[in-house]
């Protein structure tokens, strides 16, 4: 609500007289929130929010627009402005009163500006759309993204405001590359298979994220050695091989891979990932 305050004035030729002033108030009827479908952000990865406008007066607004600033923030002495989300091109969708409406027009990306939309007296209007972590999503322990949309317009008299936080997936994100030493081997040369399991996640995978790792050697291979980070496992402990079929697999556990680490580049503000990895090594001939 905003309260105004108005004084009328008469001025002649003996002077000037002022009236008595009167106070006003302005209710507000139309209320905003705003959501993210998933309260977490991995670098690259999308995240959607959901801007849901309520119109509780009689009259319609139209002619409004919403600017999102993407989660910017100042860095850097003298500081910048970083914007951490990328908007996803053609993912804005448009909701009026539940009834998908034509996609409004998006008129800048950064900040996001979205324009012509209108909610009825009684109504609500949701806007729904999806932006990307990019290298300026801050990453880590206490790492977090707070993005603040803006509601404006000619019809209003003040423009309204809401906000969302979503923070960095605490959770590993694993990939895994497969090599062979050497590339070529004679019928009845030694060959090794090296596997490097990368983390990029804030979270270390642990014995109680239960990774199995599984390959089938085709040629079928006779193992004469498995490693893992250096230590040597041993069947059926830590794995079972069939010498029949060439299928591999670790038991439940067995593997672990650390969290990665994360630097922000003191002169560019951009965020990079050091993978946690482990390496596991598997050595033997072809079999005969």
């Amino acid at each position: 609500m905003a309260v105004f305050y108005n004084q009328a004035t008469i001025s002649y030729s003996g002077g000037v007289a002022s009236s008595n002033i009167i106070t006003g108030e302005i209710t507000e009827v139309l209320s905003a929130q705003k959501n993210a479908l998933l309260p977490t952000y991995s670098q690259g990865e999308d995240t959607v929010f959901v801007v849901s406008i309520v119109n509780s007066g009689t009259a319609p607004f139209t002619g409004l627009t919403i600017t999102d600033d993407l989660g910017s923030y100042d860095f850097g002495d003298p500081a910048v402005s970083l914007v951490p989300l990328s908007y996803v091109e053609n993912s804005v969708k448009y909701y009026v009163n539940g009834v998908l409406q034509a996609s409004p027009a998006v008129t800048a990306t950064s900040p996001l500006t979205i324009s012509g939309i209108s909610v009825p007296g009684g109504g609500s209007a949701v806007i729904i759309y999806a932006a990307a972590a990019n290298q300026f999503a801050p990453l880590g322990e206490d790492a977090s993204i707070t993005n603040t949309v803006t509601i404006g317009g000619t019809e209003r008299a003040l423009p309204i405001t809401a906000q969302e936080t979503i923070y960095p997936a605490d959770t590993p994100v694993l990939s895994i590359t497969k090599s062979l030493d050497p590339v070529t081997v004679p019928e009845n040369g030694e060959l090794t298979y090296t596997f490097v399991i990368q983390n990029t996640g804030s979270s270390p995978a642990t014995i109680l994220d239960n990774i199995v790792f599984r390959d089938v050697f085709d040629p079928v291979i006779s193992i004469s050695s498995v490693e893992f980070e250096g230590s040597a496992w041993t069947a059926p402990v830590n794995y079972t091989y069939d010498q029949t079929t060439g299928e591999f697999v670790s038991a439940a556990g067995q593997i672990t891979v650390p969290a990665a680490g994360f630097t922000q580049n003191a002169d560019t503000g951009e965020w990079t990932i050091q993978p946690g990895t482990a390496t596991l090594t598997i050595k033997g001939t072809f079999a005969s």
